[in-house]
């Protein structure tokens, strides 16, 4: 960067050349005038290119916020982040950021006035219906804020990133629902006819996600070997279902399939080779485990809200759809599954995460865990000079529910 002196009129006026422009490639300059002397003109130059070359130097610029996130940072997004996270991040943009702050100058944005967005949000961010909106919403609000001023700051619009001094709302982490092993069993036994079928049973005895679930494909499945390869997910972006990768690099993961499993995935596979031959060159071949009679790939929210209409019409208490993986993840702790095998399973990110998700909801681990290690310890008879440990007492593990589903 260089940095030059010239007079104008009266008074002395700096010119520091700036890196080009990282979207348009054009030469940018910041200039400052009003200096009485040469002398004077020139130190202010001095400290602006030292200010430039730290980062902390910007063309002044009459740039709002809504005009760099609509037509500059979402633009610039859209080959970076997958299709799914793109449209949410537009779709919160859109709905939350621009009708508050869409006109303020990116410039003059400050902690201040992202903290009041926040707190506008959190008392009547509603957009369809009156009310504010959940702490979990709002914070997903600064993350997007967050990154985006990053990027600028990165592309020198802005000198910082005033979202790192902005404070979210605070999360209460919610408790997972789940159904115990006995209303599991119930739902599969009166699931048993239902064309997905294969698909509950599997985010049963997997834990596997809804998009997973959709995604798998036959290609991924060894029914020999009785595994399945987790690498593909369907997502939802504007309403449409589209196929894309799996979630983070852990999501993608080999499953062992248990027997009764396999067995429903052997029925699946028989049922679908005899829609092929009946609807012949008119199959469209998607290659998806689970799919319609023609081959087409079946929606996300199809699958809810079949599931919501099973448990209602079955008499069990309301949960997710997603709830049979908190399910799966609760019976295999409680069965004394390793903390470190459910949580690959599930393709956490941690052990720790898994351990702070479920561990609370399984009644009996901790005096489980209590009676194991002192009998381990301490043998049948306990310490020296002590009564006699009741030998009557059950310190063995829960073995958790037999194993299949009645009548399968």
């Amino acid at each position: 960067m260089k940095g030059s002196v010239r007079r104008r009129g009266a008074t002395w006026t700096f010119y520091v050349r700036l890196p080009r422009d990282p979207l348009t490639g054009r030469q940018r300059q910041y200039s400052k005038g009003g200096f009485g002397t040469e002398r004077e003109a020139w130190t202010a130059c001095r400290a602006a290119l030292v200010a430039a070359e730290s980062g902390r130097l910007v063309s002044p610029s009459r740039r709002t916020l809504g005009a760099f996130l609509l037509e500059e940072w979402l633009p610039a997004m859209r080959t970076v982040l997958k299709p799914s996270t793109w449209a949410s991040y537009d779709e919160y943009i859109r709905a939350y950021v621009v009708p508050v702050l869409g006109e303020a100058r990116l410039q003059e944005l400050s902690a201040p006035r992202l903290m009041a967005l926040y707190r506008h949000l959190m008392e009547r961010g509603r957009v369809k219906r009156s009310g504010g909106l959940s702490p979990k919403t709002v914070r997903n609000v600064h993350v997007i804020l967050h990154k985006a001023l990053a990027d600028a700051t990165a592309w020198r619009y802005v000198v910082e990133n005033v979202a790192v001094h902005a404070q979210p709302p605070r999360l209460s982490r919610p408790v997972p629902a789940f159904w115990t092993p006995e209303q599991l069993r119930r739902f599969l036994v009166g699931a048993r006819d239902d064309r997905f079928f294969g698909l509950f049973l599997l985010a049963t005895t997997t834990g596997m996600r809804r998009g997973e679930l959709c995604g798998l494909r036959w290609s991924d499945v060894d029914l020999n070997a009785g595994t399945a390869a987790i690498s593909a997910t369907r997502v939802v972006v504007d309403g449409r279902s589209e196929g894309s990768d799996g979630k983070t690099a852990r999501s993608r993961r080999l499953l062992a399939l248990d027997p009764v499993s396999v067995e429903a995935l052997r029925v699946r596979w028989r049922q679908q080779a005899e829609e092929r031959a009946f609807f012949g060159e008119a199959y469209q071949d998607s290659g998806l485990v689970f799919a319609w009679e023609d081959g087409r790939s079946v929606h996300p929210d199809v699958l809810r809200q079949r599931f919501n209409r099973l448990a209602t019409r079955l008499g069990l208490p309301a949960i997710r759809l997603h709830d049979l993986r908190h399910s799966y993840a609760s019976a295999a702790l409680a069965a004394g599954v390793p903390a470190k095998v459910v949580s690959e399973r599930l393709g956490h990110a941690s052990v720790a995460f898994t351990l702070a998700q479920y561990t609370h909801l399984v009644p009996g681990l901790d005096r489980q865990a209590a009676n194991v290690v002192a009998a381990h310890v301490l043998g049948p008879l306990g310490l020296p000079g002590s009564d006699p440990v009741d030998k009557s007492v059950d310190i063995e593990h829960d073995r958790g529910p037999e194993p299949g589903v009645p009548g399968l």
